[in-house]
């Protein structure tokens, strides 16, 4: 009798964007065969998801990257605007390094191709659903070397006057962390976490997340040729 409330509470309930009906038909099916998976809805435009998500309160949206009234990028964006719980993972058939950039940027968990296997695209919808990153390995690293061949920031000015904290929430952003786990590690609020990382933009001179990251995760690594204590960089800590 208590069975299927029970199995309501533990379900991780799922929405899906995409503007094929076949496509959304197949993932629904393989989503709803897993007995820890519901799809409490659906939409094929954009408009069709910010009105419905929001209500329906999902703990994943499955988002599709092209369609026909915008993009699921800017729907990531708007919707983690609205519920910043939401955990979104793109859905697309093209191996793109700038909707990559842009999935990330707006706050995207995880970013499958359509081609991915299904129980991968289960396992994805589990570990976004479970607060972690899904982000293609192979994917992220390709675009990491594009970004610090053509979009390289200056690692000098500016880190001499992060704060201990700041060095520690530049760490874990290298790692590529959300907002809510970097709060998690370091006992913040997502909101305090939020106003370092402005602040670490702000003193770095770069506009977006993943220019620090890049900056994180050359800093992490041996200089050539460098010895003591300027060859690795390590956050300091903080009580």
């Amino acid at each position: 009798m208590d069975t299927s409330e029970s199995r309501d509470r533990q379900s991780i309930r799922v929405f899906l964007l995409d503007d094929h009906e076949v496509v959304r038909r197949g993932v629904r099916d393989l989503l709803e065969a897993e007995p820890d998976i519901e799809v409490v809805g659906e939409a094929g435009t954009c408009a069709q998801a910010l009105a419905r998500v929001p209500a329906l309160r999902p703990q994943v949206a499955v988002l599709d990257v092209r369609l026909p009234d915008g993009d699921g990028v800017s729907a990531c964006r708007e919707l983690r605007s609205r519920m910043p719980e939401l955990a979104c993972l793109m859905l697309t058939s093209f191996d793109d390094d700038e909707a990559l950039l842009d999935a990330i940027m707006a706050g995207a968990a995880g970013y499958v191709l359509k081609d991915v296997k299904g129980a991968d695209l289960v396992t994805a919808v589990r570990t976004v659903a479970a607060g972690q990153s899904m982000l293609d390995p192979a994917t992220t690293t390709h675009l990491m070397a594009s970004l610090r061949h053509h979009d390289e920031p200056d690692t000098g000015p500016g880190l001499a006057d992060l704060t201990p904290r700041e060095l520690e929430v530049l760490a874990l952003i290298g790692k590529g962390e959300t907002n809510r786990q970097i709060g998690r590690e370091l006992y913040l609020a997502e909101k305090t976490v939020k106003n370092h990382i402005s602040r670490i933009l702000a003193k770095l001179g770069v506009e977006r997340r993943i220019q620090a990251a890049v900056i994180a995760t050359r800093l992490e690594r041996p200089a050539p040729g460098a010895g003591g204590s300027h060859g690795t960089w390590r956050p300091h800590s903080s009580p």
